[in-house]
Order: C-alpha cells, then sequence, then structure tokens
C-alpha cells in the first residue's frame, strides 16, 4: 500500500478531548495491516544512522516497537514514573495544567547508543523534549526525532529547534 493511502486511514475526530480539539485518532491505521506496515516501512526510512529505537508511551510504543522490529533493532520504552520494574532515571516536564514524569532504565542506553526517539504525534513538544533531554543526560546520541503526525500551530518544532537547534525531526502529516 502506498504511503498516501495509508494516510488516509487516519481520522479526525471533532472536540475530543474537549471542545475545540480536532483529535486525529491513528486506530483505524493500526487496525489495517497493511496500512500499518506501509507506515511503519516509511518511518524506519528516516534515519539511518540510528542503532537502537526509543518509543514514548503510549503510542509512541506502537509505533515504535514497528520500526525496531522493521529495522532490526532493540527497543527502549520511555515510560511514566513507576512503570518500570528495575531501576530508572527520570525526567519531570511541565504541562498544561501540572506536571508530570518519565523515566527509562538505568542501563537502557550508554555511549554508543545512537536512538532514534518515536512518537506518535508533535504537538507542543513538551514531552519529547523531556524524552530526548533524558535520553541524552545517559550519555547517548540522538539521530533523529520521527513523529506520525505534527500539529503545526501548537508550535513544537520551534520548541525543539530552540532547545536542540541541530536536531532532525521527520513527520509524515502535517495537520
Amino acid at each position: 500500500m502506498e504511503i498516501s493511502q495509508a494516510l488516509t486511514f487516519i481520522r479526525e475526530v471533532p472536540d475530543f478531548p474537549s471542545q475545540g480539539i480536532r483529535f486525529q485518532d491513528i486506530t483505524p491505521l493500526l487496525a489495517h495491516p497493511e496500512a500499518f506496515a506501509s507506515v511503519a516501512r516509511e518511518l524506519s526510512r528516516c534515519d539511518a544512522e540510528a542503532n537502537i529505537v526509543a518509543g514514548i508511551e503510549a503510542r509512541g510504543f506502537i509505533l515504535g516497537s514497528a520500526i525496531a522490529l522493521h529495522r532490526e533493532q532493540g527497543f527502549i520504552p520511555v515510560r511514566k514514573k513507576g512503570k518500570l520494574p528495575y531501576k530508572t532515571i527520570s525526567r519531570a516536564y511541565g504541562l498544561e495544567y501540572g506536571s508530570d514524569e518519565i523515566e527509562i532504565h538505568q542501563d537502557a542506553l550508554g555511549v554508543d547508543s545512537q536512538v532514534l526517539v518515536v512518537d506518535d504525534v508533535l504537538a507542543t513538544g513538551g514531552t519529547l523534549e523531556a524524552a530526548i533531554e533524558l535520553i541524552a543526560s545517559t550519555g547517548a546520541h540522538i539521530t533523529s526525532v520521527v513523529v506520525l503526525l505534527e500539529i503545526e500551530a501548537l508550535k513544537g518544532r520551534n520548541r525543539l529547534l530552540n532547545s536542540f537547534p541541530k536536531l532532525i525531526i521527520h513527520s509524515l502529516v502535517s495537520a
């Protein structure tokens, strides 16, 4: 399946989770095997340098795992605080209404790790910024960020590039 056809499986849900939001629902795409395979294949081509994939909870797990399998590389989950069973390192970050914290296992990455960071959506960039900082704190190198959707009006790309001017950001869809 061509990538342009696969992307038609993303549906817009108006006023979710609140009034005025146009939620981009990727679950129909994930449910269609040819569309999902096409997206995973296309996203896996975005970064030839990486030797490991890190996916951000929760939909970044789905896309990141598929990319890692396609590339025959390992996968590192970037989880919400308290979800990983071993020793962790974490990074707190601000949200519109409060804060949150993400973590990885302390032995997940090292200085030889070339990391492709994956999430489903780039919106304000806060979660991705925290994930990049967390991964970089291990001595690993972030080769690029890959997202399925980018919501340009929320200026997450600008935020990330202000913090990490040399960061390469790939997105398949701009909304």
